[in-house]
């Protein structure tokens, strides 16, 4: 979506596919070539994805870090005001009577659900990766997956909470999917748009591989490895099918899927 609001903000150029709708040609042309690369990686096995993984990963995170950074940076000045309303929109008393009224149940909700989705952390699907790391020491290993919890959400999360408060583009009330976006291209210009927008392909495109060999490794436990083409070819397809869909849909399965598997992991 993050491709198709830059390139293609009229979506003056469509495409009807039978029994899906009409849509964008970029949003086409991007979900055929997403799946070409994710398939030519998973049929290679978790060797390719690591090898793909180990090399866009942190080039991707040390962009991000670098222009969050310096957003928060050239708004230096508004870091103590961002903080102070952190911290007041935490705990003044209205959002403490409305937690206590009814909304608490809804505030968990989004915050599991956001903290999962951020670095999988209780959720019992990480140890997957982790156990196929060739280490001479466990405990090396726990350490590095402790490590990508505390990039991904201490550093990286805490930057981009950092950057909307300090731009002022959150109190704009315009989409909160293109939010970040948004305050990128406002503080950069295009620039920060296009940076923005090529650290979310490689996000979302690294966090599918991932995905794709956690469900391999599951997949082949339950049914054995005869089969495992099976599963690959269901999972490209699942991905191909996956830009077609309403981002809100995507949410509600997203969500709805990851509390399923939580109960059985956490058992």
């Amino acid at each position: 979506s993050a491709v198709v609001g830059f390139f293609d903000p009229d979506k003056s150029f469509a495409v009807t596919i039978p029994g899906l709708g009409t849509y964008s040609w970029v949003v086409v042309i991007a979900s055929l070539v997403l799946t070409f690369c994710v398939a030519a990686v998973i049929i290679g096995g978790v060797k390719r994805i690591a090898s793909v993984s180990q090399v866009v990963v942190p080039f991707m995170a040390i962009i991000y870090f670098i222009f969050a950074l310096a957003l928060v940076l050239c708004n230096i000045k508004e870091v103590p005001q961002a903080i102070v309303t952190i911290v007041q929109a935490a705990f003044n008393p209205k959002a403490v009577t409305g937690g206590v009224v009814g909304s608490m149940l809804v505030a968990m909700q989004n915050g599991v659900a956001r903290g999962i989705f951020s670095n999988e952390a209780g959720l019992g699907s990480a140890p997957i990766a982790a156990a196929a790391a060739q280490t001479k020491e466990p405990v090396r290993q726990g350490l590095v997956s402790m490590t990508g919890t505390f990039i991904d959400t201490i550093i990286i999360c805490s930057l981009t909470g950092l950057s909307l408060l300090v731009s002022g583009e959150w109190m704009a009330r315009g989409s909160t999917s293109t939010l970040t976006q948004d305050t990128f291209t406002g503080v950069f210009g295009p620039v920060g748009g296009i940076i923005l927008t090529l650290c979310l392909v490689l996000f979302a495109t690294t966090t599918i591989l991932g995905w794709s060999y956690y469900g391999e490794r599951c997949f082949e436990f339950l049914f054995g490895v005869k089969h495992i083409n099976l599963y690959r070819t269901f999972f490209v397809f699942m991905v191909g099918l996956g830009g077609f869909l309403k981002l809100d849909l995507v949410w509600v399965i997203a969500d709805i899927v990851n509390g399923l598997m939580a109960l059985p992991n956490l058992i």
